[in-house]
């Protein structure tokens, strides 16, 4: 009897990975994107505004998160037929400042109202392990809302 052809496997839908509390994680993060996106069909819809907005969560992480030396930051991504969604989850608990304004003369201070803007939709829950947080977004291939 004749073999049946393999079906060739669907690339997975869902990846995830740790990276250390450091400035080139943002970097890293954008660069394993990229991977993970050209593996997949119509990932390249979402390669510019994923990039930018992963970049800004783990930066926003990196920076701003007070966590014992040592803890790492755990990035999630989603890919759904319409959206990319990206999760940021790091150990500490506080929620990040609404979105603001920033001077010209600021070098920091815009990430989120990126992140607000590129998104269909985004925001901040607490870990299921009851430690932390974890900051999404879900990019679109329409228009942000």
């Amino acid at each position: 009897m004749p073999e049946m052809p393999e079906k060739p496997p669907t690339p997975a839908s869902e990846s995830s990975w740790w990276l250390p509390k450091r400035h080139e994680s943002a970097g890293v993060a954008r660069r394993v994107l990229r991977a993970f996106l050209a593996g997949r069909p119509g990932g390249e819809r979402f390669l510019d505004s994923g990039e930018l907005v992963l970049g800004e969560l783990v930066a926003n992480s990196v920076l701003h998160a007070k966590t014992p030396p040592g803890r790492l930051i755990l990035v999630r991504l989603d890919l759904r037929p319409d959206s990319l969604r990206i999760e940021v989850h790091d150990a500490d608990g506080s929620r990040p400042r609404a979105p603001r304004s920033a001077a010209e003369s600021e070098e920091t201070g815009r990430g989120l109202l990126l992140v607000s803007r590129l998104a269909s939709d985004w925001g901040c829950r607490p870990r299921a392990s009851g430690i932390g947080k974890a900051m999404w977004a879900l990019i679109g291939t329409g228009d942000p809302t």
